[in-house]
């Protein structure tokens, strides 16, 4: 974990389910649930024997007690037996990013983001998992006039991948409905989630990268682009507040602490580093929003919950992540 450890206010679930536990947020999650004193059971498809970034990312769980790891598809594996006695089920598993999703791996977004999710609810009904928190994106707002995007707002996915978290979402929230369903649903939405073991294509990383070795660093658009950068320690303790405040239900927002350009970003690397970036500017993604900004009214008053770390330290936590670990994390000069 990073200097910045989350220290949840609310309790932990007694026994927990991570799935995607091997990627960025899920393998931070299952850390801090597990440092808690919870049970933690998580799930991926990427074996950490074989898998270099899932190994990095699982490397602080290894041997931990408490924890117990198990590689298999939620597409085809039996998912009840890994639910039972379960308080909570951490639905973290999907496959992100926004520019790969308009080729032909549309058809695996769709497999893994929604029928793999609707394997993943339907056993919780069966088993009677009292509560499932689902990881879904700020993505699914699309383009905005620049003000904070509230929960009630018409989503306008503008990219597959978000019209995925969408859907999966609110396939989600429609088992919930079910009169007969016995798991309460929270669907959070993420607004780009930055720190260490962030995947080596966001752009943070990428910033904190061209920093350090001297590298040019791929900038689409002019730069002027504006994001909620959530830190990973704040994200966890709010998702953490989700599977625990009994009031919790529904679309929340997450995000809200850091709003900055791509410039601001780059100006902070260069900052700490004490290196100018090489900027090589290219055109804008295709599905790439202007901006993105979340009101976090919602998860202020249901969850408690505001973010703690600003841009500048948290940006700090990840480069002493890159340089501490540059085998885990990618080579660094």
């Amino acid at each position: 974990m990073s200097q910045h450890s989350p220290h949840p206010t609310t309790a932990v679930p007694r026994r927990a389910v991570v799935t995607g536990a091997a990627g960025f947020i899920g393998s931070h999650l299952a850390h801090t649930l597990v440092q808690a004193g919870a049970v933690v059971v998580g799930v991926d498809r990427r074996d950490p024997a074989t898998d270099r970034t899932a190994a990095a990312n699982l490397a602080a769980l290894q041997g931990v007690p408490g924890y117990m790891h198990v590689t298999a598809d939620l597409l085809n594996c039996a998912i009840e037996p890994l639910l039972v006695d379960a308080d909570v089920i951490f639905h973290l598993a999907g496959i992100p990013g926004v520019r790969p999703s308009w080729g032909p791996q549309f058809g695996e977004y769709v497999t893994c983001n929604v029928l793999a999710t609707h394997r993943v609810m339907g056993a919780s009904t069966r088993i009677g998992v009292p509560r499932l928190v689902v990881a879904s994106s700020s993505s699914v707002y699309g383009p905005t006039d620049g003000g904070a995007s509230v929960e009630t707002d018409r989503p306008q996915p503008a990219s597959p991948y978000a019209v995925t978290k969408l859907a999966e979402e609110q396939l989600c929230l429609a088992h919930a409905a079910q009169a007969h369903c016995p798991t309460a649903v929270v669907a959070l939405r993420y607004f780009t989630v930055y720190g260490p073991r962030q995947r080596s294509d966001m752009f943070t990383h990428r910033a904190i990268q061209a920093a350090l070795t001297g590298q040019p660093l791929r900038l689409y658009g002019d730069g002027h682009q504006r994001r909620d950068f959530t830190y990973i320690d704040d994200a966890v303790t709010a998702t953490i507040a989700a599977a625990t405040t009994p009031s919790a239900q529904g679309v929340i927002n997450v995000g809200g602490g850091s709003n900055a350009s791509l410039l601001e970003v780059i100006h902070i690397a260069n900052s700490l580093v004490g290196r100018d970036i090489q900027v090589h500017q290219q055109n804008p993604r295709t599905g790439d929003v202007l901006t993105t900004r979340a009101n976090p009214g919602r998860a202020r008053e249901v969850l408690g919950w505001q973010p703690q770390v600003d841009l500048h330290s948290g940006m700090r936590a990840h480069m002493q992540a890159l340089t501490a670990e540059p085998a885990a994390y990618g080579r660094v000069a």
